[in-house]
């Protein structure tokens, strides 16, 4: 019978293992078996945040890539309230929109991790940036690739890996944390459905060419009769409304979605009749991940720049990093971006290993958008007045921020997960 690593320690007398072999148990006194077993177990474990060569390397082509790609664009897309459509071109040509995709459909072939990586790093630069990509990646392809028929699959992957924005489409007016209270409705007729209603607050709606849109096939039902459909931009009866004007990301669109009349083929049901509540849950705890890492992302870039400015400003003759007051602000903030870090490449690295993740993606989304929101604040005061301008970036990071309190589930909504997981 094979033997585990693990022990047991009764009193003065120690279980012994037995050897990878079966034979006999090396005669060892408890104290010095376990020092041998961990230093074995030090050598073949990593830190959380180590990085794979191809992980570095991927992360280090998305950071040069949004230095040189997104950077220029930052501050004039957020004026316009505009994403200028050829950086959302050079995101597909550059394999950022297929990252966990099989290449067998055109994708990269990555994992998951390697996505939150990708978003952290846009949103280092620009949180709208980072959205872009994390409902395309975390929401969209990641929903098909899990629900989808091999014909969907065959239909939709390559173009959404070459050209086609997605977008994911639960909230309503009436719907927003109680996500299941939908009024749209989808009737069946004959290999079609017809859908009405109004799907608001649709992140990428302005570009996006593919939509996963949730409507009940029977009220009565409840969260029962919730279904998902995929549907085409140019689909009869599909229109999109006005962009909201925000606070923040105003870069990444933001609109309402018109169905009237909207017939959709029953080929274009993403999973089951009725079980669409499973495709929404149990994406959207993937994409909290996401938004985990955008909100890291922000706080870091956040922090960068007002570190670099108290480096910089001068005040009763020296730089402002020289007072113990600066310092240790920074200080703090850096270790909050540390344990938002932290946080969300667990709940990355559960999901990859396929483990529960449920409880530590709601803590990463929880625990990130409080970060993001704390350490945009106080490197605005870093600036001083200056922060206060658009002169500077401190204010736009302040403003990208708040968001992450609100959607994929708002910090009460994550609390209320974790609860009840802790609680049984």
């Amino acid at each position: 019978m094979a033997c585990s690593k693990r022990f047991l320690i009764r009193g003065p007398v120690a279980a012994r293992p037995c050897n990878a072999g079966g034979g006999a148990a090396h005669d060892l006194t408890p104290g010095a078996w376990m020092a041998e077993t961990t230093a074995a177990h030090l050598t073949s474990v990593a830190p959380l945040t180590a990085l794979s060569e191809e992980e570095r390397m991927f992360q280090a082509a998305a950071r040069e890539f949004a230095e040189k790609e997104i950077r220029p664009h930052v501050e004039p897309m957020d004026r316009e309230g505009v994403f200028h459509r050829e950086l959302i071109d050079r995101f597909f040509e550059q394999g950022f929109m297929g990252v966990e995709v099989p290449e067998a459909y055109g994708g990269s072939g990555g994992t998951f991790f390697m996505a939150i990586l990708a978003i952290e790093e846009f949103s280092r630069l620009d949180a709208s940036a980072g959205v872009v990509i994390d409902v395309h990646n975390t929401l969209v392809t990641n929903a098909l690739q899990r629900w989808g028929s091999e014909a969907q699959k065959q239909k939709f992957l390559p173009r959404l890996v070459r050209d086609t924005l997605g977008a994911y489409a639960l909230s309503e007016a009436s719907a927003g944390s109680d996500a299941f209270s939908l009024a749209a409705r989808a009737c069946q007729d004959g290999d079609d459905f017809i859908l009405n209603g109004r799907k608001l607050w649709i992140t990428n709606a302005k570009e996006a060419g593919l939509f996963i849109v949730f409507a009940t096939v029977n009220p009565g039902l409840g969260y029962k009769g919730i279904t998902a459909f995929l549907i085409e931009r140019d689909a009869p009866g599909f229109s999109v409304g006005k962009k909201e004007d925000k606070l923040g990301i105003r870069a990444s669109s933001t609109c309402e979605l018109i169905l009237e009349d909207c017939r959709v083929p029953r080929a274009n049901v993403l999973g089951e009749v009725g079980k669409g509540y499973k495709v929404a849950i149990e994406t959207l705890n993937e994409g909290r991940i996401g938004i985990g890492a955008q909100m890291l992302g922000l706080a870091r870039g956040a922090l960068e720049h007002a570190t670099s400015y108290a480096k910089e400003r001068k005040q009763f003759g020296k730089p402002i990093a020289q007072f113990q007051a600066v310092q240790f602000q920074l200080a703090r903030l850096a270790t909050d971006v540390e344990a938002a870090r932290l946080m969300t490449y667990n709940a990355a690295r559960l999901k990859d290993a396929r483990l529960p993740f449920q409880k530590e993606a709601a803590m990463a989304k929880y625990f990130c958008s409080q970060v993001a929101e704390r350490v945009a604040s106080e490197c605005l005061e870093v600036y001083g007045g200056y922060g206060f301008t658009k002169d500077y970036p401190a204010e736009k990071y302040l403003r990208d921020s708040k968001i992450g309190k609100i959607y994929e589930g708002t910090s009460f909504i994550q609390l209320q997960t974790v609860a009840k997981l802790i609680l049984g």
